[in-house]
């Protein structure tokens, strides 16, 4: 079993048990009563044949696409009281799966299409990819990843930019102050959202806070980050727009003109993508090549056992040394403007 088994999970559950001052009087609840998720690694970091699997606290191997819930908190925690209606925290916090830490370069990517569902990099033309350094921006400059339980369908075309989805969960981009870790599930508050069209295919990025951050309480709208972090919307946009061009491509397109949209229209946004993947999972619509095993679902037609979950994880190469990043990974790209 790797060593990263309840990476990050015990962190957040250690520092529920403490109360600390400042800090929201319902978090111990809160923090325990969050499902743990563990990881197990397969293949050598840095080559094709890397996996990240996912755990939940029962020991079973699962999807972070379908079997982590959408929604941070269930049900009986729907009575957080006193600042439940300031801050939004039952509507408007998700799990999310972190993908890219901040910082880093590897692109790393739910694994739509094998069953379960792994993170692993993303291959073009046979060659790991990197982002680039495009200057000013080192890597990725958020911890960059995905609302399980949500998906872009191909086949729907959005009423506002006339472009259909791009078959991936919905992407989210955390401006907290910590570093995450691949394959942390951590719980965000979504803060506004903005419209990426990418080679022509809808790509929602998601504005988010980890709201275990010390200063969570002061994000509830997109213009609480204008107002708390300047600049980073800007460097956003930027980012965004140029990642692609050192690979020769042109710049990304935006809807809305490069306006991000505030917290409501973003989570009417994640419901709807919500919904796509309801449909999908239960098999009401096509998904394509989309592979949807799960182990969790109720009444999901791909459904599959424990069992059968362990036996796809077990027959995946195992975990080995890294291979060395490559060199041309730390090169910085200047762009004319």
């Amino acid at each position: 079993m790797c060593g990263l088994w309840w990476r990050g999970s015990l962190r957040l559950c250690r520092a529920a048990l403490t109360c600390c001052p400042g800090r929201p009087a319902f978090a111990s609840r809160r923090w325990l009563s969050m499902k743990r998720y563990g990881i197990e690694e397969r293949g050598r970091p840095n080559t094709v044949e890397y996996r990240l699997y996912f755990k939940n606290e029962e020991g079973k191997f699962i999807s972070p696409f379908h079997d982590i819930p959408l929604y941070a908190l269930s049900q009986e925690d729907s009575d957080v009281p006193a600042k439940k209606s300031k801050t939004n925290w039952n509507k408007n916090v998700f799990n999310m799966v972190v993908e890219v830490p901040r910082w880093t370069n590897a692109k790393m990517e739910i694994a739509t299409k094998e069953p379960l569902n792994p993170i692993k990099q993303d291959v073009k033309k046979g060659k790991l990819r990197y982002v680039a350094n495009v200057f000013p921006h080192k890597g990725y400059i958020w911890n960059y990843g995905a609302l399980p339980q949500t998906w872009e369908d191909p086949k729907h075309r959005d009423n506002d930019t006339n472009c259909c989805g791009d078959n991936d969960p919905i992407d989210v981009c955390e401006i907290g102050s910590k570093v995450c870790s691949r394959g942390d599930v951590i719980q965000v508050k979504a803060l506004g959202v903005l419209a990426l069209i990418d080679e022509g295919e809808m790509d929602w990025k998601i504005i988010a806070i980890n709201i275990d951050d010390p200063e969570a309480d002061k994000f509830n709208d997109i213009g609480d980050v204008r107002k708390y972090k300047p600049g980073y919307l800007e460097a956003t946009v930027d980012w965004l727009r140029s990642y692609k061009v050192p690979d020769g491509k042109p710049e990304n397109q935006f809807g809305f003109n490069g306006e991000f949209k505030d917290q409501t229209f973003a989570v009417d946004v994640i419901k709807t993508t919500h919904n796509y993947w309801k449909d999908m999972v239960h098999k009401k619509s096509d998904q394509g090549e989309i592979e949807c095993k799960n182990v969790m679902v109720s009444e999901s037609p791909f459904c599959c056992s424990k069992e059968e979950a362990t036996s796809i994880v077990q027959s995946a190469p195992s975990a080995g040394n890294a291979n060395p990043v490559p060199a041309e990974v730390n090169i910085w790209h200047f762009l004319k403007k």
